[in-house]
């Protein structure tokens, strides 16, 4: 995964303005019509630049470690010979970003190699839920495949005639002028959307899209062991595009605090009350784990805050074993004492206990 900061040779606070300077000094050391120029570097540093000059893709880098906007269509028939022989990449002021971001964002006039957006979910787990793993069920309204047309945009036995916009070819060559020079790019056509053919009837429930919105039932599978903060990526679950890749769905998950357990790695703790004459004598004592009724033998001369271990109670690991559950004791005092108790305490004290 490449680091645009990096890249750029700045710290992530930097600001838009040390960005841009970051930008212009290496776009002028590494452009390719510059002597000692290198184009794989300028694409790199332009890439970092249309990232990082974005306050949104910026924000998703910084949050997920990549950007939701691009549908990673990269520089892709980027005509670099075509680019202006003055450039010095000083004093120009306008924003490069608006320049590049067309390469960035891939073939957005119809399918073919794009890709859907990507979506984001938050779900709330129960200690419990997280520590042994659980199914969920959650209804999202999201752009999704078309149901009637199976995603193809034709009516059933829709006969196709070869699209006139493209000849066939499913893209169009494009050609435009910038302060730079001239940049020449393939983009998908949007009449057929890549497919090189039009259906001579479109599907009537999503107009010959292949999409439309809809709700859809997604099936959230969480594994054991999982902790809070942690993400689960769905692949190809996201959002559908025409004739393209879906993104992805990413489950960001959170879990309630519980009243009794806590999780320290891969043990889970509680603690226990008993009493100072159990925790003198010993005692047997029936808790509540996660799972189900346990009895737990109270060794006599138990101190205060000391752990008492069962193994194979804690959090499964992906080894297919188990941490333990640490039961940490807390003898509780009486407040308030009988004559007779306080007799009988006496006594003991007597006794140099």
């Amino acid at each position: 995964m490449k680091n645009y900061y990096d890249i750029l040779g700045i710290d992530k606070t930097a600001s838009a303005d040390d960005v841009k300077t970051a930008f212009r000094t290496l776009a002028h050391k590494y452009h390719p019509d510059k002597k000692g120029g290198d184009e794989s570097k300028f694409k790199e540093v332009s890439e970092a630049y249309a990232i990082l000059s974005d306050k949104k893709r910026r924000a998703e880098y910084d949050t997920y470690g990549r950007t939701f906007q691009s549908d990673g269509g990269g520089f892709s028939g980027f005509d670099f010979s075509q680019f202006s022989r003055d450039f010095d990449g000083q004093g120009f002021e306008f924003d490069l970003g608006d320049v590049f971001s067309e390469f960035f964002a891939g073939n957005r006039g119809g399918g073919g190699g794009r890709r859907g957006r990507d979506i984001s979910i938050d779900i709330e787990l129960s200690f419990k839920e997280s520590v042994f793993g659980v199914e969920r069920r959650v209804l999202l309204s999201k752009i999704s495949p078309c149901v009637a047309c199976g995603g193809f945009g034709a009516s059933p036995n829709s006969k196709k005639h070869t699209c006139t916009s493209c000849n066939g070819k499913g893209e169009i060559k494009e050609t435009r002028s910038t302060f730079f020079g001239r940049f020449t790019s393939n983009k998908t056509c949007a009449e057929c959307r890549g497919q090189g053919s039009v259906p001579d009837s479109p599907c009537a429930e999503c107009r010959g899209n292949g999409v439309l919105k809809r709700e859809e039932e997604i099936r959230v599978t969480v594994p054991a062991g999982v902790s809070a903060g942690e993400m689960i990526r769905m692949p190809r679950m996201g959002e559908a595009v025409p004739f393209g890749t879906p993104g992805d769905l990413y489950v960001k998950l959170h879990v309630a605090p519980d009243n009794v357990f806590m999780r320290e790695g891969t043990h889970i703790t509680m603690t226990l009350s008993i009493k100072l004459t159990d925790a003198l004598l010993g005692a047997e004592y029936k808790i509540k784990t996660l799972d189900g009724e346990e009895t737990v033998r109270i060794p006599a001369g138990v101190t205060h805050g000391e752990l008492i271990r069962i193994k194979g109670r804690g959090v499964p690991t992906n080894r297919g074993n188990r941490g333990d559950l640490l039961i940490r004791v807390a003898i509780g005092l009486p407040k308030k004492l009988s004559p007779e108790a306080q007799k009988l305490i006496e006594r003991l004290k007597k006794e140099g206990m």
